[in-house]
């Protein structure tokens, strides 16, 4: 029996999970495809919500997180998109992804209780180069 501050054994999201990212990915792509770097998040954000709804692919954006400390609700944080109600999806427009920003997703996704998250970075020359995936398990 695992120890309690063991890391589960390492499980991939499921079949349905996982396709879900493929076509959010697929999506970002055809925005980058089409903008290029350069711009700010809310123009690729702007973009992506169209290209999604195009694709018919479930979203809700700025989903608001509470934060709660020992039971005590502290703050508010944002989620770019929720897509299909299981997947977190947080957009940049920086030079480079730092730790922290993976670090953020994690903590989102622990927030929600939810398995797989995508950090996206519109500001690279090929997009692939700037998509991160980051799987929790709850």
């Amino acid at each position: 029996m695992p120890y309690e501050d063991e890391e589960p054994a390492f499980v991939e999201p499921d079949r349905e999970l996982d396709e879900l990212a493929r076509n959010v990915i697929g999506a970002a792509i055809e925005v980058h495809r089409r903008l290029g770097p350069g711009l700010d998040e809310a123009i690729y954000q702007g973009a992506l919500i169209v290209e999604l709804g195009l694709r018919n692919i479930p979203f809700e954006k700025e989903v608001l997180v509470p934060v709660d400390y020992k039971d005590v609700p502290i703050g508010i944080r944002r989620i770019d998109l929720l897509i299909g109600g299981r997947l977190v999806v947080e957009l940049k427009a920086i030079e480079a992804l730092a730790p922290l920003h993976s670090a953020q997703l994690k903590t989102y996704l622990k927030l929600k209780q939810l398995t797989l998250g995508l950090l996206i970075n519109f500001n690279v020359i090929l997009l692939k180069d700037g998509i991160k995936r980051i799987i929790h398990h709850p």
